[in-house]
């Protein structure tokens, strides 16, 4: 007896997965098989694509809206789409590309179009994802040079950190008690030593 299942990805726990859930309730997915994960789609480690690949069996029909809802890269959407019909036996229809549709065509010609535009619909993905990393990637270089400065901001030193450190330095307080005095962690107060050793030793130098 066939199945009909319905997988649903969405990238984060902020994007909104209304969309794919009205697809799969319009495609006649019971709502006990409909699987989704809200993570990033860079492998296949999602627990519910697991736990939905083991309930797949021989002759169930899988649904996705899109083809990038499998994974991010070429190689990953194809190694899937084999595994899932080839080896397990599953039939898969891609809501927004009706051609991806296993139950049509199951003839050499059939089979022939629907592995054409797999492959190109792959590359789409993998290509989309790759413009959108290096929108990003130049996006950030050009806010940086305009002086945009991403991440947490600076912890400054405290006015006392001067003192603190000399204190530290004759053992007269513990490296804890700098810490807590300073408000700062390991990483931060190191780093804030680094420059307070270079700037005494540029004074040093030019009292010489």
């Amino acid at each position: 007896m066939q199945d009909t299942y319905g997988y649903i990805r969405v990238s984060s726990t902020d994007q909104n997965e209304d969309r794919q859930v009205r697809a799969m309730r319009a495609a006649g997915v019971p709502e006990r098989h409909i699987f989704m994960d809200k993570q990033s789609g860079k492998d296949f480690d999602r627990p519910q694509y697991k736990q939905l690949v083991e309930q797949l069996k021989a002759d169930d029909l899988l649904y996705i809206l899109s083809i990038d809802r499998l994974g991010r890269s070429y190689e990953e959407i194809q190694e899937q789409w084999r595994i899932l019909t080839k080896e397990t036996g599953v039939d898969i229809c891609v809501i927004d590309m009706p051609l991806l549709d296993t139950r049509n065509g199951k003839d050499l010609m059939g089979t022939f179009i629907a592995d054409l535009v797999l492959q190109i619909l792959s590359f789409v993905a993998q290509n989309e994802r790759e413009s959108i990393r290096k929108r990003q990637e130049q996006g950030i270089a050009a806010a940086k040079a305009r002086g945009v400065r991403f991440g947490r901001p600076a912890v400054e030193p405290p006015e006392n950190f001067n003192s603190v450190v000399t204190d530290w330095e004759k053992k007269r307080i513990s490296f804890h008690q700098a810490l807590h005095l300073c408000g700062m962690s390991e990483a931060t107060f190191y780093r804030r030593l680094r420059e307070l050793r270079m700037m005494r030793e540029g004074k040093s130098k030019n009292c010489q």
